[in-house]
């Protein structure tokens, strides 16, 4: 599986973000996918988890009610909306295939990262 992620940059606290990842090498509606981020100097963070068709999400609780996972199969195309960015939102975000949906989880495969950082 290849993932390409997307999307980050710099933007102002309280400001939004949308992330994508587009997947190949499989059949994208087979699998649970998912992104978790890294800060420098701080472990990797679950961050969210999508079901197949999308029917069944995860949060973490530090983003719960602010950011929104979604997916679309015809486009192979999974999306991270990210509302009222906080500066401790700042990290390399990583698109994943979990083994799990439900956190405590671990990943198969991951993408390049894409940058998001939030200015106070």
């Amino acid at each position: 599986v290849q993932l390409v992620e997307s999307g980050g940059g710099l933007v102002q606290a309280g400001g939004s973000l949308r992330l994508s990842c587009v997947a190949s090498g499989r059949t994208f509606s087979d699998y649970g996918m998912g992104w978790f981020r890294q800060a420098p100097g701080k472990e990797r963070e679950f961050v969210a988890t999508i079901s197949w068709n999308g029917g069944t999400t995860y949060y973490a609780d530090s983003v719960k009610g602010r950011f929104t996972i979604s997916r679309d199969n015809a486009v192979n195309t999974m999306y991270l909306q990210m509302n009222s960015l906080k500066p401790e939102d700042t990290a390399v975000y990583y698109c994943v295939v979990p083994n799990r949906l439900r956190p405590p989880t671990t990943y198969n495969y991951w993408g390049q990262g894409t940058q998001v950082t939030v200015s106070s």
